[in-house]
């Protein structure tokens, strides 16, 4: 029984922090609402997107969006609107420009450097591992020769 009850919560997840008196009678407008909502970062819970979050300013993002759209204003335009009064931190995907650089950018240098440490890792230690030590004895030398010789005559 209890299984049940999990599975009517798993299902209805993406409507949990939608109340029924946010919905708007308009269903092209409401798709347009949770399009925009789904893409609209939570200032209080960071890395929630506003359509799920049960945060107060959410259910002030979500009404707000809302009114915009039933103003009349395009998707662009509630996003420049909430551009304008949060930053451009609200959006999950901000706009490339030279204030958002390094948010961009980063991923891309994090991983590059990381490449090349594991490069260099691999290339010294392929390089130390062909290295033969040059402060041998001549006891020594003569021992390491005969072992190559030895080596090589087992190869076919």
């Amino acid at each position: 029984m209890k299984w049940i009850a999990l599975v009517f919560m798993l299902l209805a997840s993406p409507v949990w922090a939608v109340e029924p008196d946010e919905i708007l009678d308009d269903p092209v407008l409401e798709e347009r609402a949770r399009e925009i909502s789904a893409n609209v970062r939570c200032v209080v819970c960071q890395n929630e997107p506003i359509d799920s979050s049960n945060a107060g300013v959410a259910r002030d993002l979500r009404l707000l969006v809302r009114e915009r759209l039933v103003a009349g204003d395009s998707n662009d335009e509630v996003y420049d609107f909430l551009v304008a009064r949060y930053g451009d931190y609200v959006l999950f995907k901000p706009p490339f420009k030279p204030s958002t650089y390094a948010l961009w950018l980063a991923p891309i240098f994090i991983i590059g450097v990381g490449g090349l440490a594991v490069f260099m890792m691999l290339f010294r230690a392929r390089r130390t591992a062909t290295r033969v030590p040059s402060d041998l004895t001549d006891e020594e030398q003569k021992a390491l020769d005969a072992i190559r010789a030895a080596q090589k005559k087992d190869l076919p």
